[in-house]
């Protein structure tokens, strides 16, 4: 924290001469004309036009009415489709206002959520008070100057009223030791902090989270809320750097097990071999279809109809991405034929209803969080909602094996695997029997800590969430050509490689290797190329596969 404020100092100072004064930093709206916008936003909540959005009601008023509790830790657990987007940002903001907070700091899993996130965010707050920080983010173009420079600023050293950031950037900054990753760590103090999707935080690194989290609590003035449908069993782990502090549920527990947010019946159906499983989707008039690898959903999808489906991965740029969402939500809207096939990229927090659901074998809350893909606004019985869960043909990755063991073991003992008691038995299975406090420190971080001596640059090195090396491909399609163009002609600059982003694809070191060797790609630097053989980049699937990758 003492070296993000020298940091920060140092570079505004230098800025500050360099521009002559002529930048201008802050001017966003104070927290109370933020909440103003909010109680303007949810006025037309209290007048409820169905069961469903009075449920979605009581739970925003019962985020209201914690609001008030001193700072501390609290969880947040709410169904899907329960409203808790809206319903956690109205409790940060009247917490920071009661216990005058600087700051609401958004940490969400996968950047497909972000988008979304931020959409409604900007949407109730206005874009001038939002500022999004993740890898790929891209401030258009088109947007105000003033408002793109402002945002952009601010994610050097997160002085915007409203953060959204990944958990890879907020927590990988926490035990970072470059000073462009430190410089914004002083105004993470006196913030309240939401993790969406808290389930999400990687097993080999949790400890070192919850020490981190601790901390900024206990010493630094903040608040954490723990944000899911599928609560992870963390209070024992809280308990030894938080011993103070227990974690107060903010949503009443009889809220999570109303009928109403039953909207979906889990099928057992065993193993489902790929002719199968894509003969059931080719019966489905809209279908969702979740597999745990790249290179499985790819094989799928070939064996789809061709008219009517589509694929969704991390093999395909952003912006293609983006649009691929935009297309799907079309047609599912207007109740036109629509089969997808996905990696799980698409299973948390993503606005998408289908009235059926497939999904692979995986850990017990990626399977209920694809269930939150299904009747999403409780349109149809549950009973006619299905989720089919399936053992599939494709090998899943080794990084879930104990994942699916566990929940192996919860559906043994649980009829419905969707209600608390069974969320909470695979959570202690999986963090207290298959693993233990070593796995969850898996690169001993907290042991380097405590052996006297800081080491900030061993620290930081072994803190990658994303543990394999990160090798990047930018592809030169459509505006991508041009941005690429330009990166040949003028060099690298940090708003170029920032909309760069949105046509990049991120591969494995085998991967990159096998593009540069054939010469399908040019090497810009040593961890990212271009793409020169567009015929690998495929318009329904992207990127194409290195043969023996998973």
């Amino acid at each position: 924290m003492l070296y993000s404020c020298l940091v920060d100092a140092d570079y505004l100072n230098t800025e500050e001469f360099i521009s002559r004064g002529s930048i201008s930093r802050g001017g966003y709206a104070k927290l109370e004309k933020l909440l103003t916008l909010l109680d303007n936003h949810i006025s037309s909540w209290w007048n409820a036009q169905n069961e469903l959005d009075a449920k979605r009601t009581k739970i925003l008023r019962a985020c209201l009415d914690v609001a008030s509790s001193e700072r501390g830790l609290f969880s947040l657990t709410v169904p899907t489709g329960g409203g808790k987007t809206v319903s956690s940002m109205a409790f940060a903001l009247n917490h920071a206002a009661r216990h005058d907070m600087k700051r609401i700091i958004y940490v969400i899993p996968y950047t497909s959520i972000i988008e979304q996130t931020q959409s409604v965010f900007e949407e109730i707050f206005g874009k001038e008070n939002v500022v999004a920080h993740y890898a790929n983010v891209d401030y258009k173009t088109d947007e105000d100057d003033c408002l793109t420079n402002m945002r952009r600023l601010a994610t050097e050293n997160w002085d915007a009223p409203i953060i959204l950031t990944t958990a890879v950037q907020f927590f990988e900054s926490l035990y970072a030791n470059r000073p462009s990753r430190c410089r914004k760590l002083h105004n993470i103090a006196a913030s309240i902090i939401i993790f969406d999707e808290a389930q999400m935080l990687p097993p080999p690194y949790l400890m070192p989270c919850i020490s981190a989290v601790s901390q900024l609590i206990k010493n630094y003035g903040c608040s954490a809320v723990l944000c899911t449908a599928t609560q992870p069993s963390l209070g024992p782990l809280f308990k030894k750097y938080l011993p103070e502090y227990s974690i107060r549920e903010i949503c009443p527990q009889e809220y999570a097990k109303d009928e109403i947010f039953k909207r979906v019946s889990f099928i057992n159906e065993g193993f489902l071999d790929n002719q199968e499983l894509a003969g059931r989707l080719n019966a489905e008039n809209q279908v969702l279809c979740i597999v745990n690898n790249r290179r499985h959903a790819q094989e799928i999808f070939s064996l789809l109809i061709d008219e009517d489906r589509y694929h969704l991965s991390t093999l395909m740029y952003p912006a293609h991405r983006r649009r691929r969402f935009e297309v799907i939500r079309h047609r599912l809207k207007s109740k036109l034929p629509c089969r997808v096939v996905s990696t799980s990229l698409v299973e948390a927090g993503v606005d998408l209803d289908f009235p059926t659901v497939y999904r692979a074998f995986a850990g017990l809350d990626s399977m209920i969080q694809a269930a939150g893909r299904c009747n999403r606004e409780g349109r149809r019985p549950a009973r006619e909602s299905l989720v089919h869960l399936f053992e599939s043909e494709g090998r899943a990755p080794d990084i879930i094996r104990q994942n699916i063991a566990a929940a192996e073991h919860t559906m043994r003992h649980f009829e419905d695997i969707s209600s608390p008691e069974a969320v909470k038995d695979y959570f202690d299975f999986l963090y207290y029997t298959l693993k233990d406090g070593a796995s969850l420190d898996g690169r001993g971080i907290l042991a380097e800590i405590d052996s006297g001596v800081m080491p900030f640059a061993c620290v930081a090195e072994r803190f990658k969430i994303i543990d394999k090396p990160e090798y990047t491909v930018y592809i030169p399609i459509e505006e991508g050509a041009e941005l690429v163009e330009s990166l040949k002609k003028n060099g690298m600059s940090r708003d170029l490689m920032r909309k760069l982003g949105q046509y990049s694809v991120g591969v494995d070191p085998r991967h990159f290797a096998w593009l540069i060797y054939t010469g399908a790609a040019n090497r810009l630097t040593e961890n990212t190329a271009v793409l020169q053989d567009l015929s690998l980049y495929n318009s329904n699937t992207g990127l194409k596969q290195y043969r023996t990758e998973l």
